[in-house]
């Protein structure tokens, strides 16, 4: 059976959501991202692209080249919410749902020929549903596998709609006139790479030698970009699992330095992920530590505990003692705490379980408190 991939991707997402909430920001260049220090821009709507801004840019850069634009910082639980209504609509479309991030997905529609006339329409149908009932718009890519779909869903944004065929001949009259770049895993250095072996399209990759291709990428990369440059993707849509990892990071606005910044910074992150442990009734029998410099050398470290746990004082000591052990030297840009490695069948201690249960109980009155009045409101 011929397999039918939706790929389906929301156009400016966060920047739409604070658009449809607000109506003064409607047709301007918008701006979200961090406001200080060295924040960049997370995302931004495509009045404010014209003018040359892109996620992940300094937003000091953004500034630049848009004064006029309006910035703001990211409202993340009003994304989030936005985002399960759009899933919701995905689900309802299909019985096969793999989320890539909080705004795009991929959908097999494969053997769902009796609830669609064709493909074409039911994305049509899709794109339609989504602007009725949340006001934001998708575009999606249609194709007989994962790969075709997301590149086909990117071509033609924002609003866009784009149907590969599944036959050879169309494939490769899709794919081939497309810049290199557009294949998975070609970054600036490896399209470097291509250009002086004169690729520059897909099409030229796939006509490429293989043993050309061998003796640049060795035997699996080589691989990889054959198959890529001739369409093929033979992975599944793969509904996601479990979380694996709940964690918090933070980047400084300026290097910390002294052992009380380090500290009271270990202390809070700590403080979060108990805090988000805690409310995805989760404990941790592993947990990681990570640490950027100022010169962006970045460490990670890990410690898996005997018994897991999801109180804040005892993430707060696993990490203090993995960050002295590693003592680096130099200002620190980021820390990060998660915790992995989940178990939800949790032994009874022989000693300490009085110790314990009071704990349990005192995060219990903290965390009724925070869902009350905020996080914020102890510590």
């Amino acid at each position: 059976m011929q397999r039918v991939i939706f790929h389906v991707d929301m156009d400016a997402f966060f920047a739409a959501v604070e658009q449809r909430e607000h109506p003064e920001y409607r047709g301007k260049p918008l701006i979200i991202g961090g406001l200080e220090g060295r924040g960049v821009v997370s995302t931004c709507s495509y009045e404010a692209r014209r003018f040359g801004v892109h996620s992940a840019m300094p937003m000091a850069q953004a500034e630049r080249l848009c004064p006029q634009g309006i910035f703001i910082q990211g409202n993340y639980p009003l994304y989030r919410a936005a985002s399960h209504e759009v899933f919701e609509i995905f689900h309802a479309f299909s019985a096969v749902v793999e989320p890539l991030s909080i705004d795009e997905a991929f959908l097999d529609m494969t053997g769902m020929e009796q609830l669609m006339t064709n493909a074409h329409d039911y994305a049509v149908q899709l794109k339609a549903t989504i602007r009725e009932k949340t006001q934001l718009v998708a575009s999606v890519g249609i194709a007989p596998n994962k790969f075709l779909a997301k590149i086909a869903s990117d071509l033609e944004k924002p609003d866009g709609l784009v149907e590969v065929p599944a036959d050879e001949a169309g494939i490769r009259a899709f794919l081939w006139p497309l810049p290199v770049h557009r294949i998975w895993g070609v970054g600036k250095k490896t399209e470097q790479h291509l250009l002086t072996l004169h690729v520059r399209t897909v099409g030229d990759l796939a006509k490429l030698p293989e043993a050309v291709l061998r003796k640049s990428f060795g035997e699996k990369t080589a691989a990889q970009l054959r198959a890529l440059s001739l369409g093929h993707d033979d992975r599944p849509v793969a509904p996601r699992g479990p979380q694996k990892s709940i964690g918090r990071e933070e980047t400084f606005l300026t290097d910390l330095r002294t052992d009380e910044e380090i500290a009271r910074a270990l202390h809070d992150l700590a403080r979060e992920v108990g805090w988000r442990l805690r409310r995805a009734s989760r404990k941790a029998r592993t947990i990681t530590l990570k640490v950027r410099r100022g010169d962006f050398h970045t460490w990670t470290r890990s410690k898996t505990l005997a018994r897991p746990t999801n109180f804040d004082d005892e993430l707060y000591d696993v990490a203090k003692t993995l960050y002295h052990d590693l003592h680096p030297v130099g200002g620190i840009r980021l820390l990060g705490i998660s915790g992995s490695n989940f178990d939800e069948s949790e032994e009874l201690a022989l000693f300490g379980e009085e110790a314990n249960e009071k704990k349990e109980k005192l995060y219990g009155v903290v965390d009724d408190l925070k869902k009350r009045f905020g996080k914020n409101i102890i510590k």
